[in-house]
């Protein structure tokens, strides 16, 4: 195994601002050989997420380690087992592991978690962020039947899934918000969603009251700011809001950080009247996926019995070869995409 080589995607620098091709390089390093106890796997998807861009910097409230310089970076995979010495999985085990950004991947065993042989449909179909979706939907904005439901950033990885899953647990009507016209026509023309608002095309608290004159009962919010605050606003008496994620925040981090300006922080403010909470009866929640683990099997159960139904789909786009994995995280974090970003190693 020593004399073969595989390339892992490296850290070179710490970003001021936006992702760049050359904050990565791409190293060729020998593939490792296992211990006792030890796992040896031939990576064949990764995913990336938004989340990546944040851990390239030093220092972040994200409960996670950051990307070390010089080192390769990591999240989210599914490969092969090639070998594994003293333990329960054998060559050819379909596994899923955070040891992505590389073609090989040296693991403890139980950091390794096998999967179901055939389940999926498709072995990309494991990186999507569904129990996150799954999550936000069920236990924190405890989505019921006749709901009217507001998804923020519909169209990520995330937002593109839970739109279909408030559909299953019985929405009446559910709206999303995404950043083009573009986005928003193939939100409602694919995925289902009933009306959508734009960023950048006018108040999103006056085109929400136009797409929810009821009101909303549940809101998945994926992004805070000026969105979060149009949420609250049209909030029906009894709402419940799961904080799920903060691309507001994140994205005018970025902005900050490459022009030093206050503005774009402030725009990631979220401006929350408590007296109305209290007086509307409003659960506003913050919820994580590392609380609710146990959700990952019930959703891949869920996602493969769609996928093979057609009622559910798997809105991503694919970049092939590891060497596109840094191109994959920059189109990501500029809006490029609908729905998750995978490369097929």
């Amino acid at each position: 195994m020593t004399n073969h080589t595989h390339r892992e995607v490296r850290l070179v620098a710490r970003p001021e601002g936006p992702v760049k091709d050359d904050l990565f390089e791409i190293a060729e390093v020998p593939v490792p050989e296992p211990g006792p106890g030890q796992v040896l796997v031939r990576n064949t998807h990764m995913g990336v997420a938004a989340v990546m861009r944040t851990l390239m910097d030093e220092n972040t409230d994200v409960p996670m380690p950051s990307f070390e310089i010089g080192a390769p970076l990591n999240g989210p995979a599914v490969g092969e087992v090639v070998a594994a010495p003293g333990t329960d999985l054998t060559p050819g085990d379909l596994v899923e592991h955070r040891l992505g950004w590389r073609e090989y991947a040296l693991l403890d065993a139980d950091q390794a978690h096998r999967l179901e042989p055939g389940l999926m449909p498709d072995p990309a179909a494991y990186l999507s962020q569904g129990p996150t979706a799954l999550m936000g939907i069920e236990r924190g904005a405890a989505v019921r039947s006749g709901d009217t439901v507001f998804v923020t950033g519909a169209a990520g990885g995330v937002g593109s899934l839970a739109g279909q899953i408030a559909r299953q647990f019985g929405a009446a009507r559910v709206i999303g918000s995404t950043g083009s016209r573009q986005k928003a026509d193939r939100l409602i023309g694919e995925l289902g969603y009933d009306a959508v608002v734009i960023r950048g095309a006018g108040p999103i608290e006056d085109q929400l009251r136009g797409a929810a004159p009821d009101g909303v009962d549940a809101v998945f919010d994926n992004v805070g700011g000026e969105q979060l605050t149009a949420a609250i606003a049209v909030a029906n008496r009894g709402a419940r809001i799961a904080i799920v994620g903060a691309l507001a925040s994140q994205l005018a981090t970025e902005a900050t950080n490459a022009s030093n300006s206050s503005s774009a922080s402030s725009a990631s403010k979220t401006e929350i009247d408590t007296l109305s909470l209290l007086s509307r009866s409003i659960t506003l929640r913050g919820i994580a996926l590392y609380d609710h683990l146990d959700l990952i099997p019930q959703w891949n159960r869920r996602f493969a019995e769609g996928l093979r139904t057609g009622t559910l789909s798997f809105p991503h786009a694919r970049l092939r070869g590891i060497e596109q994995a840094p191109q994959a995280l920059r189109e990501l974090t500029e809006g490029r995409h609908l729905g998750a970003v995978i490369v097929e190693l």
